[in-house]
């Protein structure tokens, strides 16, 4: 079909608006005014399938107006749902044990704590990570020892998240690098230990260098992860030799239990023996103190007593004679006789003394005190009679007390 048919009143088909006859100023008015119509037919048309309504070639502006303008307004409302599901799409809530990691178009972008947050949906993601759970990893196996015996030890390692970057970016899989590790450091130090030192003594050892190794190992990788304990588990011989380490094990208990109720009984005696010590030591200190105490008492009455010495010497010596002699003869058996008397006294003065510390009375054995005549006594003795056996039968000594 062609686009200009005659019998058309002069009017062209031509869709780019332009007329055979007239300017090209009155083609091109009447071509846009003719496409702004179709326009506005489309979308009476669409509005009015919208609308439920079946649309005319009449009507005036005012209803090719309204559906352009029921569409418009739909179109805003579209977009705000979009804009509001979106905003609403990008809240959420980290755990109070999680920290959250951002990613921004999947570069990390930072770290937020817990609470309620948000992010821009479809531009940041959030992975939570735990920092507060203690995890856990372990390992077990068959493991030579230095004196060329296998056993088997089971040993576990507590860690926490310290570092959540450092934790999902430094290492692929930080879990099984860190089990790994554990695994490489108890090998190593299960090689330099004898296997008796592993099953009895030096467990405790043992762990603290496997927890060390460890650290040092993982410390150049940067796992964001920090080791808490190494705990060892369990040290088995084989199951051929097992019998025999039991009652090497039994014989050790045995020896640990001694060894306790020996320091029982130390710890029962010592301090008893301490105290001994220090009561020997301090009645020491006074019996020093004593007689320093009386040795300076003594100077200092020797001090005194000088000047009235000097004054008058024999009174003076006399009054220490008397003292010193009541003071030594007051403790001892004697039997005190005066020269310038003429008798003397024959005293039993063990049976005496005897019946003093009974609380009974001196039993007559014949030996009463008598009063003999020196005179007598001297002739007596001289011819070996009475008085002599009456000497014999005394027990006793006869000091004769008396200055010339």
């Amino acid at each position: 079909m062609a686009w200009n048919q005659p019998g058309n009143d002069g009017q062209d088909r031509d869709p780019w608006g332009s007329g055979n006859k007239g300017g090209n100023s009155g083609g091109n008015k009447g071509g846009r005014k003719r496409g702004a119509s179709d326009l506005d037919d489309l979308f009476r048309k669409l509005s009015n399938k919208l609308g439920g309504k079946k649309g005319g070639s009449g009507g005036g502006d005012g209803d090719n107006k309204q559906p352009f303008q029921i569409s418009g307004r739909f179109g805003v409302l579209a977009l705000a749902a979009v804009v509001v599901v979106w905003a609403g799409s990008g809240f959420y809530t980290i755990k109070e044990s999680d920290r959250g990691v951002i990613l921004r178009f999947g570069e990390y972008s930072g770290i937020v704590g817990p609470g309620l947050n948000w992010k821009p949906t479809f531009i940041d993601k959030v992975i939570p990570v735990n920092v507060e759970t203690v995890r856990e990893q372990a390992t077990n196996g068959m493991m030579l020892t230095s004196d060329e015996n296998v056993i088997r030890v089971e040993m576990n390692v507590q860690y926490r998240v310290t570092n959540p970057k450092e934790y999902l970016f430094s290492v692929t899989n930080p879990d099984n690098s860190l089990r790994q590790a554990l695994d490489s450091a108890v090998r190593g130090v299960i090689g330099q230990s004898a296997m008796e030192q592993v099953l009895t003594t030096n467990r405790a050892f043992i762990r603290d260098v496997t927890q060390r190794d460890l650290e040092a190992t993982i410390e150049p990788y940067k796992m964001g992860i920090t080791v808490l304990d190494v705990n060892f588990q369990a040290a088995r011989p084989p199951e051929d030799v097992k019998a025999a380490f039991d009652d090497v094990i039994a014989a050790r208990e045995e020896e640990q239990k001694t060894i306790r109720e020996a320091h029982a009984y130390r710890n029962e005696v010592l301090p008893m023996a301490k105290g001994n010590a220090q009561k020997l030591i301090e009645e020491a200190e006074a019996y020093k103190a004593s007689v320093v105490f009386k040795a300076e008492g003594e100077v200092a009455s020797f001090a005194k007593m000088l000047p009235e010495y000097r004054a008058a010497p024999e009174i003076t010596r006399e009054r220490l004679y008397i003292d010193t002699m009541e003071r030594v003869l007051s403790n001892t058996r004697k039997v005190i006789a005066n020269d310038k008397s003429n008798s003397m006294l024959v005293l039993p003065l063990e049976q005496l003394m005897r019946g003093n510390n009974n609380n009974t009375a001196a039993p007559k054995t014949g030996l009463e005190p008598k009063v003999m005549n020196p005179n007598t006594t001297n002739n007596s003795s001289s011819s070996g009679t009475q008085p002599a056996q009456q000497s014999s039968n005394v027990r006793g000594d006869t000091v004769r007390v008396g200055r010339q």
